[in-house]
């Protein structure tokens, strides 16, 4: 073992250390362990959440979407070429329309969705999520509406109730198109945003009601690969000839997936705070520490060590310290994570989080991003005193230490 680790580790577990001493190195080990245990469970729940969050988005949308009006026959074509592509699963059409959902007087915006129910099966899990009902209906003058749970629940609609699509008028002076609708079923995604404002319906009835005579508006793309969006959106983009919008999940949800990365990166900074004030207390300790061993230091400067190797004695004092905090602060972050994935302790309204426990996601670099976080600001904690020790005269040290 070298000198310097030597004498560090023989300081820290000394039996004669102070009382105070003793005590400010315990609450700099505790400080630090909270503080990693706190912002690693921190980061655990909210990446638990972006992880459910991204899944329910992903599960209802399509990995990529190609925007554009495509005329009936066409979009069959260009179907083909994207499927051509090497990592695209399938695809499907889809017709996407503003309209106003009439209810018993009641009125409410709504995104108009037309789809193959085939074809989307495909694509994602939206067929999936019917909770009752069905896509289809066996009425001949009615056409199929499939509503969320929480826009039918909002305006009080229940299956087999008709109801009323006003298309909003497109040419100045044009009268907006009425056309009555009979809701075959609910479906519940898990995000409210989709759950309270889009109704769906097939797409020959979303062609008729919006005058699109056979054409879609938008292809839906699943890939096998969800990490290959980026570079298979170019793909597709230089596939079609850039006659289409190419966009992926990500820059479809840019605002939503932008601010939970930001509210992600300021607990970050907000909780690191906590690890800050504990490496305080290791500065604390080390210049307590110091004034201590004075004639210790003193002694060893007269017996030929240098100010580099008594400052590397301080710096290996105070990482020590930091890494048995750190090393508990990741135990205790494992054990807090176990216990909210596992039981009940924090229970959410179903009703509204769509959870009814807190979702928990453990990602390395969140841990590594702590782990060398901590250690940079004990390091940084450290080097004052450790300047301060090795500024030492050794005659002055033995004289009055």
């Amino acid at each position: 073992m070298k000198f310097e680790s030597f004498v560090a580790k023989r300081y820290l577990l000394s039996q004669s250390k102070g009382v105070f001493s003793l005590i400010t190195t315990i609450i700099g080990i505790l400080g630090v362990c909270v503080g990693v245990a706190a912002l690693i469970t921190t980061l655990a729940v909210m990446s638990g959440f972006q992880n459910d969050i991204k899944n329910k988005v992903i599960g209802a949308q399509a990995h990529i979407m190609v925007m554009g009006m495509m005329p009936e026959g066409r979009y069959q074509q260009v179907q083909k070429t994207i499927e051509a592509i090497k990592g695209v699963k399938a695809t499907a059409p889809n017709i996407y329309g503003q309209a106003i959902l009439n209810y018993q007087g009641q009125n409410q915006g709504v995104v108009l969705r037309g789809l193959d129910q085939e074809q989307e099966a495909k694509t994602s899990n939206l067929i999936t999520s019917l909770t009752d009902g069905s896509f289809t209906t066996d009425k001949e003058n009615l056409s199929p509406l499939v509503l969320g749970q929480e826009l039918a629940y909002n305006m009080g609609v229940d299956i087999d109730d008709e109801v009323v699509l006003v298309s909003p008028a497109t040419i100045a002076g044009a009268l907006p198109k009425m056309k009555k609708f009979i809701v075959t079923g609910l479906l519940k995604t898990g995000y409210y945003e989709f759950d309270n404002t889009i109704a769906y319906t097939d797409l020959n009835s979303a062609s008729d009601f919006l005058g699109l005579k056979g054409a879609i508006t938008n292809l839906s793309v699943k890939l096998d690969n969800l990490e290959k969006a980026q570079t298979l959106a170019f793909e597709i983009d230089e596939a079609t000839k850039q006659n289409y919008s190419v966009k992926t999940f990500m820059q479809l949800n840019g605002n939503l997936y932008a601010a939970l990365k930001l509210e992600k990166v300021m607990m970050f900074i907000i909780l690191s705070l906590i690890i800050l004030v504990a490496s305080l207390n290791i500065t604390s300790n080390l210049i307590l520490f110091g004034t201590e061993k004075l004639r210790d230091i003193g002694i060893m400067r007269a017996m030929g060590a240098s100010p580099a190797q008594i400052r590397k004695i301080f710096m290996l004092e105070g990482l020590f310290i930091a890494s048995a905090g750190i090393l508990s602060g990741l135990v205790l972050a494992c054990i807090l994570c176990w216990v909210i994935a596992t039981f009940d302790i924090v229970k959410l309204p179903a009703d509204i989080y769509y959870l009814t426990k807190v979702p928990v996601k453990i990602e390395t670099l969140d841990v590594l991003s702590v782990i060398f976080g901590s250690y940079a600001l004990c390091f940084i904690s450290a080097l004052y005193p450790a300047y301060k020790a090795a500024k030492v005269n050794p005659v002055d040290a033995i004289r009055y230490g």
